[in-house]
């Protein structure tokens, strides 16, 4: 299984990918729920952790705190934190990870 930083410097240096259709879910403490989401346009990689713009600036966030990965709205990671609860974080984003496998 790939790790977030692999999936996203795939999307980021292969020309095969489309960086704006990338959504990155992450822990964000004091947001509500300590969750927020950002959008490929706004995100730049560094070794180690994601560069954020924000309307507030710019945050440096960890990758460990990485939670979901979609790409066109598609689960391609999962933290396992959050095993089974991506649909719930996303809005029923399609799991082609198999993530949710073990759901009943």
């Amino acid at each position: 299984m790939l790790t977030s930083p692999r999936i996203l410097q795939q999307y980021w240096h292969d020309d095969r990918y489309d960086t704006r259709q990338v959504r990155v879910w992450y822990i964000d403490r004091g947001a509500p729920e300590d969750r927020s989401v950002a959008d490929g346009k706004d995100i730049g990689l560094e070794p180690y952790y994601l560069n954020i713009r924000t309307p507030a600036g710019e945050k440096q966030i960890p990758y460990h705190r990485i939670l979901i990965i979609t790409y066109y709205g598609t689960v391609v990671f999962e933290n396992r934190k959050i095993k089974g609860l991506s649909a719930l974080i996303t809005g029923n984003a399609e799991d082609i990870c198999n993530c949710r496998e073990n759901e009943g």
